[in-house]
Order: structure tokens, then C-alpha cells, then sequence
């Protein structure tokens, strides 16, 4: 069989390039007919179109960047997800790029993205440095961006996150209504919108229950496990707190080894709360009170958002707020 490119089926059909181009593209303003027929005698002479050829020459990718901090996170792979499903359903491709909580790779990957390989660009930033101004300079060659979860509030942009204050309320909460007097609270990069949001509500329900907020029951961690395992057996020892509010997942599965290498059982000397999107944790012995983020709709919102910008579309609301949910498995205290 001889090979077909889009001039030749043209020519076959007596058409212009242009009809039989706008037949492959879904156009409205072709002729029902018209358009079966060209359907027809692609499929006879397995002609398949070359939409990535046709891109470049409309200047487009049909490609988007999901810039994030890990995908081992499984808050992250769901995110990713749900991104990734909007972006089908627009006939989109995605890049996926791990900062790994570098901000210099965050630098890197936005500025190269920026010179033109991508349409847009979704992201959770890595918050390692409070320099943003190359997304300010960036900004100018009109390529959308849309955060989520992790987000930097300096730059005017779309965002998607969850209420952080309540979910850190309610968490710091449970743990005092479990009968804990001495709350801890384990954040990684506390200088962060999102740990400053967190640690706001942690502050706000102890002094709802009328417990002194102390400095150092605030722990500062690190990316890094043998890192915080060190960090944290030193404040266990020291400190000796009867509850644990972790900030994000992998302190509290730190805290679960230090505790267990220490002797402190949990939850009779010392109670864990964490964010957490663990499928797992009501599996763990004892099980794990978590606060479960929505991550597949933050993603799907984040995209939603994004294909708005690219269509021209203004979003209505630029920042979107969801629920998180708390689940308890600490027995409240007798009172």
C-alpha cells in the first residue's frame, strides 16, 4: 500500500488540506458527510494524522508540567492523578518534574519550562527560599501557572489548597480531648505559608484550652529520614511530650520508629496525629488519628483551573479552598 500523508488523501478526495486538517481537529464548521468521508479513506489507507506537527505550527504543545516536591508521598501520587484525568479529557499530555524540596531544581525546571515546552504549568512548591521574583520575571511570557497545596501567597496566581487552620484546629483538638496536656508539633519548613497556617491552628486550640503555647514543643525537621530520626529522639528524650501533631506524613512515620527504638509506646505514653494519606493507617499498631486531604480533587481543580486560563477563561474564584477530614482513633479522655 502506498503511503499517504495529509496532501495525498486531500488530493485523493478532490479536497483542500485545510478541510481534511479541520475533519481530524473535531472542527464544527464541516459537512457531517464531508468529514465521514474523510474519516472513511483515512482508515483505508491507515493515514494517521501528525497532531504534534500541527501543534508546533500553532505554537502549542498540548503538553502541561506538574512541577511537584516527591511522588512517594501518596498525597502527591493521587494529586498527580487527578490531574493527569482532566488533562485527558482535554487531549493533553503531562510532564511530571521531582524538585525533591530543592529549590534551586524549582528554579531550574520553571525557567526551562518557561522558554516555551509546555502550555502551563501546575505546581506545590518546594518553599525553600523566600526569593520568588524569577516566577515574577517568568511570568511575563504568558504561560499560566496554577499552585496547589504548597503554595508561595506573594505571587498572583491561581490556587487550589485545603483549610490548613481548621484541619490543624481540629487535629491539636482530638489530641487534647484524648486527655494530652503537653502537645507537640513536628513541621518541616515552619516559615512556610502552609507550616505558619498549621502551627496557627495548633497555637489557636491550645490556648482554646487553656494550655500554654511553649516555643519548644515546636519541632523544626528536615526532608531528610536519618535527619529526623536523630532530631526527634533528641526532643523525646528531652522533652517528653504526651502528644505528637506531625505536619506532614513522614514525621509521623518517624515518630513511630524513634518511639518504638525508645521504648514510648504509643498511644499509652504518647498519642500521634498526623496529615496523612495513607491507606494504611488504621492498619498500623496502634492505629494513626489522621487528617486526610482531599489530593485527588486538589488536582483536578488545580487542571480545571489551568485549562480555564488556557481557554481564556477568567476563573471566577482565583483561590479554591477544600474540607480535609478527621479521623479520630484515639479514645477521648474520661472526664
Amino acid at each position: 500500500m502506498e503511503r499517504v500523508d495529509i496532501k495525498r488523501l486531500a488530493e485523493k478526495l478532490n479536497l483542500s488540506t485545510s478541510t481534511v486538517s479541520r475533519a481530524f481537529r473535531g472542527n464544527s464548521d464541516i459537512n457531517p458527510e464531508t468529514k465521514a468521508r474523510i474519516l472513511a479513506a483515512a482508515k483505508e489507507f491507515n493515514y494517521q494524522p501528525n497532531h504534534h506537527a500541527s501543534n508546533l505550527r500553532d505554537k502549542r504543545s498540548n503538553t502541561i508540567a506538574i512541577i511537584v516536591p516527591e511522588i512517594a508521598n501518596n498525597f502527591f501520587s493521587q494529586a498527580i492523578h487527578g490531574i493527569e484525568r482532566v488533562a485527558r479529557e482535554k487531549d493533553y499530555y503531562t510532564l511530571i518534574y521531582l524538585t525533591d524540596d530543592d529549590y534551586d531544581k524549582e528554579v531550574m525546571f520553571v525557567e526551562k519550562l518557561y522558554n516555551g515546552r509546555v502550555d502551563g504549568i501546575i505546581m506545590s512548591a518546594s518553599g525553600e527560599a523566600n526569593d520568588h521574583r524569577y516566577l515574577k520575571t517568568t511570568g511575563n511570557k504568558q504561560i499560566p501557572l496554577v499552585f496547589f497545596d504548597r503554595v508561595y501567597d506573594d505571587i498572583d496566581v491561581p490556587k487550589v489548597t485545603t483549610d490548613d487552620y481548621a484541619s490543624a484546629f481540629s487535629a491539636t483538638r482530638h489530641l487534647i480531648e484524648a486527655g494530652c496536656r503537653k502537645v507537640a508539633f513536628l513541621v518541616i519548613n515552619k516559615s512556610m505559608s502552609i507550616g505558619n497556617i498549621r502551627m496557627q491552628g495548633y497555637k489557636d486550640a491550645l490556648q482554646d484550652a487553656g494550655i500554654p503555647f511553649q516555643e519548644q514543643l515546636v519541632v523544626d525537621c528536615s526532608n531528610d529520614y536519618d535527619k529526623n530520626y536523630h532530631i526527634l529522639t533528641d526532643f523525646l528524650v528531652n522533652e517528653r511530650p504526651d502528644g505528637l501533631f506531625t505536619a506532614v506524613e513522614r514525621l509521623a512515620i518517624s515518630s513511630y520508629y524513634v518511639c518504638h527504638d525508645l521504648g514510648i509506646n504509643i498511644p499509652g505514653d504518647v498519642k500521634v496525629v498526623s496529615f496523612s494519606s495513607l491507606e494504611i493507617a488504621s492498619l498500623l499498631n496502634p492505629a494513626l488519628s489522621t487528617i486526610t486531604q482531599p489530593a485527588y480533587d486538589l488536582g483536578t481543580h488545580a487542571a480545571e483551573m489551568l485549562f480555564k486560563v488556557l481557554e481564556g477563561i477568567p476563573p471566577q474564584n482565583n483561590h479554591i479552598i477544600l474540607g480535609s477530614k478527621l479521623i479520630p482513633r484515639l479514645s477521648s479522655a474520661k472526664m
